[in-house]
């Protein structure tokens, strides 16, 4: 094999292995938007796949009032028009029970077990036959059908999700919480991560090599200590220990071992030459970082700003802990929880939720994509 086929190869798999995570990825994500703007029945009767095609339904409606019953030769008679026929959808099948709500089509006049018979046109119009007794009852007589409903598509269920469903105050709480989150620590460990590089002092690699160790700290086992912490802190300086700044606090100290990990060693790998040039001309610790390496971070930066962004915007754990339930603060991930608990049958609100959950998340990831890779691999193989 030629020397440019044996590269081929390589970037043809890599390519199609690549294709096929992006489409394992992108379908749920396409299923998830067009469920979230289809009716309710809908969406209980056929697949998202289906959308833009006819779906069936199947629905009852009742006549009029017995009193309205005609009396002929045939017998006892019950006309009118049901209501789907008004609205202009064509009706497929029809019959009186639920058992064979498909007994008959349009047109066909159709005899039922108790004797009945009954005939439905495709405008809506029947005509429901009792040959030997009057109809009788406080209502009128159940006529189920089928018809064929084109696609429709609504936004009443963000509207909805949005409103009743508290998620609209619930996005400004995640938002009041992430976006500090975020900032604090990548500020934060830019700084540590130029000082582990470019700044000699004693006792560096050790102090480098507790950051590192604190990664394997699992997150679970140090909530409760530092709830305990805060309460302690709170309580002498007469303050809640549960609130925004306490979780800000919490994420910030949760991320900050990796992002100096990530950060310090792609700032180890700028060139050395540029920094000590730098530094005889003058330019102090701070100008350094300033005016040279942050810019040349800005990989780096991007890399964990998407890690970070993504953590804290999904988390649940520690904002039940560090925050409460009230309106207004209470997290997207804790207030769509609730909707699952309380209205879990209504699917199309709850893939509303779960898509505006991740609108934000997305914008974020795309945004700074083009750093992601570039930033994740100079970071974390020096």
């Amino acid at each position: 094999m030629s020397k440019p086929a044996q590269r081929t190869l390589p970037r043809l798999a890599a390519g199609a292995a690549l294709t096929c995570l992006v489409i394992l990825w992108v379908i749920p994500t396409l299923g998830l938007l067009v469920s979230s703007v289809r009716d309710k029945d809908a969406l209980a009767q056929s697949g998202w796949w289906t959308a833009m095609s006819d779906s069936t339904q199947t629905v009852f409606e009742r006549t009029e009032h017995p009193d309205t019953q005609i009396e002929t030769e045939q017998g006892w008679v019950l006309e009118g028009r049901l209501e789907i026929g008004a609205t202009g959808y064509d009706i497929l099948r029809f019959g009186g029970s639920q058992r064979d709500p498909a007994a008959g089509a349009v047109g066909e006049t159709v005899t039922l077990k108790n004797g009945n018979q009954l005939t439905v046109n495709a405008d809506g119009s029947y005509r429901f036959v009792s040959p030997e007794k009057p109809w009788k009852g406080s209502r009128g007589k159940r006529i189920f059908f089928s018809y064929a409903q084109p696609p429709e598509f609504t936004l009443e269920n963000y509207q909805e999700v949005l409103t009743k469903g508290r998620l609209g105050q619930a996005f400004i709480n995640t938002l009041t919480v992430t976006i500090p989150a975020t900032v604090i620590p990548v500020l934060m460990a830019a700084f540590a991560a130029y000082a582990f590089s470019w700044m000699p002092f004693r006792g560096r690699d050790w102090l480098f090599a507790g950051v590192i160790g604190l990664l394997v700290v699992p997150l679970q086992t140090s909530l409760v200590p530092l709830l305990r912490l805060y309460s302690d802190v709170g309580n002498f300086f007469g303050f809640e220990a549960k609130g925004y700044v306490g979780v800000w606090m919490a994420h910030t100290g949760f991320g900050l071992p990796l992002a100096i990990y990530l950060m310090r060693n792609y700032m180890k790998s700028l060139p050395k030459d540029l920094i000590e040039c730098a530094r005889v001309d003058g330019a102090s610790h701070f100008e350094v970082f300033v005016k040279i390496v942050l810019p040349l971070s800005v990989p780096a930066l991007a890399s964990f700003t998407i890690f970070q962004f993504l953590w804290v915007w999904n988390d649940l754990l520690v904002a039940l802990v560090f925050l409460g339930q009230a309106e207004d603060q209470i997290v997207l991930t804790a207030q769509l929880r609730a909707l699952l608990g309380t209205r879990g049958s209504n699917w199309e609100i709850l893939t509303s939720g779960a898509f505006i959950t991740i609108i934000l998340p997305l914008i974020v990831f795309f945004s700074l994509q083009r750093f992601f890779v570039r930033g994740l691999v100079a970071g974390s193989v020096k």
